[in-house]
């Protein structure tokens, strides 16, 4: 009799949703479907665009069920290895100024929760369902690289792979 082996690879995964992702949606959904059976503990969050101070656990709910991006720091650990899921199309505006959310106004650059979320987790990647071929012409996509430490990884096979390499050193 041999033990049933268990993947105990906790997982934090941040997911775009809304706007430039609507294109994307049937991919995501088929990752994060494989994601959940594949991880024993998978926790999730959406955000819009780029992550500030709070993010949610349904969609449909954003706006009144929120969950404050400190409390999210606070509660998972190092240990947790940290997936963001998003093409990173957006106005740079959003990711460098306060007040740069189209949805609120958010009190700190979007970059500077991006790099408190990167310091708390140091094993992180970002998974970008934007064919790579177009990065190069998108002004964001090149400072989310930079914020990401160049751990941005397009949503294919060799990418995920290199990505899940990435995550494991």
């Amino acid at each position: 009799m041999i033990p049933e082996r268990h993947n105990h690879i906790k997982v934090l995964l941040l997911m775009d949703v809304g706007g430039t992702m609507d294109d994307h949606v049937h991919r995501v959904e088929e990752i994060f479907s494989a994601a959940k059976s594949a991880f024993k503990h998978l926790e999730f969050y959406y955000f819009h665009n780029c992550v500030y101070d709070f993010m949610w656990k349904q969609n449909q709910r954003r706006h009144s069920e929120k969950f404050p991006t400190r409390d999210i720091l606070r509660k998972y650990n190092k240990d947790y290895k940290l997936i963001f899921v998003g093409d990173a199309t957006m106005s740079p505006y959003e990711i460098v100024q306060p007040g740069g959310s189209v949805e609120y106004h958010n009190e700190e650059a979007g970059a500077e929760w991006l790099q408190r979320l990167t310091q708390a987790f140091p094993k992180f990647a970002w998974i970008n369902p934007e064919p790579q071929a177009l990065w190069s012409y998108r002004q964001s996509i090149a400072l989310i690289q930079q914020l990401m430490n160049q751990r941005m990884y397009p949503l294919t096979l060799p990418g995920l792979e290199a990505a899940m390499r990435a995550l494991g050193r």
